[in-house]
């Protein structure tokens, strides 16, 4: 049975998200990697000491979760049910007030490929969505989005066995809003494979400093030639 969750309760998760140096944690986190203190630290711009405090609070809120390796403890996101909180208000945060910026490199690889928790997102992940649509893929609609036999088969000839997941809670294909894009790109499981296999062949990796993804060169010719991307999807 879930339980309904309190204003005050609602309030005390707002209150530690609110925070600057506990949003840039976990900002970070949304990459979908575990990271150590000291990393998460780093991010934020606080000392190791204040970091942990600040690490301490999440943790005992459910919002992180620790995982022990040798000498080393890791931090990520509690659950994929936190990532999708973060979500929504980075949603939330695109359509506040507008402040001019210039736009630096960081930013600009975030916007054309990113890490969102366990899935692809920025201008790649909406142009591989389009993609799915417009070939049968995939339906997509307002209220989500929903895997077709032809897509199935045009993934497991990608090399993705969805079988694999099958008892899983997680929904197979679900839509995730793109908060720098303003349109839909594909989450859930078949989003998360989608990752996992661009990675295993070497058409992203990750970058040691950022949710951006970099495209490689053999990536760049792949995605293209599967996905049949436009030639101007990165187009800033």
């Amino acid at each position: 049975m879930t339980s309904i969750a309190s204003p005050n309760t609602i309030a005390a998760i707002a209150n530690l998200m609110g925070d600057t140096t506990r949003a840039n944690m976990l900002c970070a986190l949304m990459g979908g990697q575990a990271l150590t203190a000291g990393e998460l630290s780093r991010q934020a711009g606080v000392t190791p000491q204040t970091g942990s405090g600040h690490l301490a609070k999440m943790v005992d809120a459910n919002l992180l979760s620790t995982v022990k390796q040798g000498r080393h403890r890791y931090y990520r996101l509690a659950s994929a049910q936190v990532a999708n909180g973060i979500d929504a208000l980075m949603n939330i945060a695109a359509d506040g007030p507008k402040r001019h910026h210039p736009v630096g490199p960081k930013e600009k690889d975030m916007r054309i490929a990113r890490s969102c928790y366990d899935h692809i997102a920025g201008r790649l992940a909406v142009a591989m969505a389009d993609s799915l649509s417009e070939n049968a893929h995939i339906v997509l609609s307002d209220e989500g989005a929903l895997l077709t036999e032809k897509g199935n088969a045009f993934l497991q000839e990608f090399g993705i066995d969805l079988d694999k997941g099958a008892h899983s809670k997680r929904p197979l294909c679900k839509t995730c809003l793109d908060w720098s894009e303003r349109r839909y790109h594909i989450a859930g499981r078949v989003g998360a494979a989608l990752l996992d296999r661009t990675l295993e062949l070497g058409w992203l990796a990750r970058r040691a400093d950022s949710r951006a993804l970099r495209i490689t060169p053999a990536g760049n010719k792949g995605l293209r030639e599967i996905f049949c991307l436009p030639a101007e999807w990165n187009a800033l």
